[in-house]
């Protein structure tokens, strides 16, 4: 009897196991911009294929030195979260240190078209999503929370809404060892195109002050300063945005259980009338 119970919990795990790997695509997408091909891992939340209406969809970015598959392999539970609130996550590759900018100097660094363009006409194209700024949101950690934000902001007929954890959202020299000055150029002689996609110096251009915000970053972050600075900024600027502090530091731990809130956030945008 115990080796029946035994078998059936392995079986059972084989099962759900199997059902969640159905539910997350690689995909291989063309980027015209940059003449290459970019892996991107999708994933779906379980009865997608039965929805009557297009689903939200939630960009996520890594961090520096991460991959398209960085959030798969370390947040296993990420396609539960999918189906909890029903929508489809992407992550695409965002290269070894793109920082998601279209690079004046590298042509193979185009990942600001490739996202906010090329990639969202793809996922609306080949899935049932809600192809609407309201129900596109754009996340990241990191060098992934400074893209998101950049993009949401630069591109706010694209995304509806952005977020992001313990990201780096001033462009000065505490970054630029971290490859940036050789995408972007020199952070003195070419300091308005670094100012362009500083989240920092990106805030002044919300004269709107509607665009959704959600910025987390733990007490013990490198970070940390850097996302002050910034609540501190847009709260000068009457901007509204939803900011939270967390005991962690720069690490998965935090990114893994800081998502959950993220998609709370978005949630709220995707249901608002």
């Amino acid at each position: 009897m115990r080796l029946f119970f035994i078998s059936l919990f392995f079986i059972s795990s084989a099962c759900l196991y199997a059902q969640q790997r159905n539910n997350i695509d690689t995909l291989n997408i063309f980027s015209l911009a940059m003449n290459k091909d970019v892996k991107v891992v999708l994933i779906k939340p379980d009865g997608y294929k039965k929805t009557k209406s297009g689903l939200p969809v939630v960009y996520l970015l890594h961090g520096y030195g991460g991959a398209y598959n960085s959030w798969a392999i370390k947040m296993p539970g990420i396609q539960k979260l999918a189906t909890e609130f029903n929508a489809f996550i992407v992550c695409p590759d965002g290269g070894f240190s793109s920082w998601y900018v279209n690079s004046p100097i590298d042509s193979s660094i185009q990942y600001e078209t490739f996202i906010s363009r090329e990639l969202v006409n793809y996922i609306d194209a080949h899935y049932k999503t809600n192809a609407t700024i309201q129900g596109r949101a754009i996340t990241g950690l990191s060098m992934g929370g400074h893209g998101a934000l950049m993009l949401g902001i630069r591109h706010q007929d694209v995304f509806g809404a952005a977020g992001s954890m313990s990201g780096a959202v001033e462009l000065t020299k505490e970054v630029a060892r971290f490859g940036a000055e050789k995408l972007i150029g020199d952070s003195v002689t070419q300091l308005s195109l670094w100012n362009s996609y500083s989240v920092y110096s990106l805030a002044d251009t919300l004269s709107n002050k509607k665009f959704p915000m959600i910025i987390d970053c733990g007490t013990g972050d490198i970070f940390i300063r850097q996302n002050r600075r910034l609540h501190e900024k847009l709260m000068r600027l009457k901007i509204r945005h939803s900011y939270m502090e967390r005991t962690g530091i720069h690490s998965w731990n935090y990114w893994t259980t800081g998502l959950p809130y993220q998609m709370i956030f978005f949630r709220a945008v995707w249901e608002q009338k």
